[in-house]
């Protein structure tokens, strides 16, 4: 079995433009606190609405 640990104890946070919940991920690790949005359709949008 390749079993590597329980996802639901990782942190998690909404994200601000779809307010689905996104989970940490290895690849948020060193910038996890500036990670608004779930998906770079999520953030594409959100630049759509600014000025």
């Amino acid at each position: 079995m390749n079993w590597k640990g329980n996802k639901q104890a990782l942190p998690t946070k909404p994200c601000s433009t779809c307010g689905k919940p996104m989970s940490w991920r290895k690849a948020w690790a060193k910038n996890w606190a500036e990670v608004k949005h779930c998906s770079e359709r999520c953030r594409r949008a959100a630049q759509a609405g600014r000025p």
